[in-house]
């Protein structure tokens, strides 16, 4: 029990989902406010940065993240949401400390957009995605990889602590 409670992540999943549809539901307007103005979007942003193709660079950057987005509130595709949101929102810190310096003010949005795309990256959707339904339908009898892992460790514990008296 005490176990439970101090090393497994409490309502994890329900964590993961809220970042996950948070951060796309806040991030995804930005996407849409960049197609709305997208050679205004190109001359302050993509053009100082002297990247070729303005345009289409700006159309990328739009897209990625209203795809990212969406992919991050659905949770399909969730690792390919996360990483073209992360590739964005770099280029976007890269930008804000080219043009106005370490200024905390213009970062603190942008490295929490990195941050939770990082997250969502390395830890995957949860248990409350599409990704997993889908997981679930090609491996139904799939018991959850950390569970398998847990009866390794227990097992190889239990062995361990048996052994260890006669070694000594």
């Amino acid at each position: 029990m005490i176990r439970a409670i101090a090393t497994k992540p409490f309502l994890g999943n329900f964590g993961m989902l809220a970042l996950r549809v948070i951060t796309g539901t806040l991030l995804i307007h930005h996407g849409y406010e960049k197609l709305a103005g997208i050679e205004n979007f190109a001359d302050a942003f993509v053009r100082p940065l002297h990247l070729p193709f303005p345009i289409t660079l700006s159309y990328i950057a739009a897209f990625s993240e209203i795809i990212g987005s969406w992919l991050l509130i659905t949770g399909l595709l969730t690792r390919i949401g996360a990483a073209a949101v992360a590739g964005t929102i770099s280029v976007a810190i890269y930008h804000a400390v080219l043009t106005a310096g370490f200024n905390i003010y213009l970062l603190e949005l942008l490295g929490l957009y990195l941050g939770a795309a990082i997250a969502v990256l390395s830890c995957g959707p949860g248990l409350f995605s599409i990704d997993e339904l889908i997981a679930r339908r090609f491996e139904p009898d799939l018991q959850s990889s950390s569970g398998k892992l847990e009866q390794l460790l227990d097992a190889t514990s239990i062995a361990s602590l048996q052994e260890a008296p006669a070694s000594r």
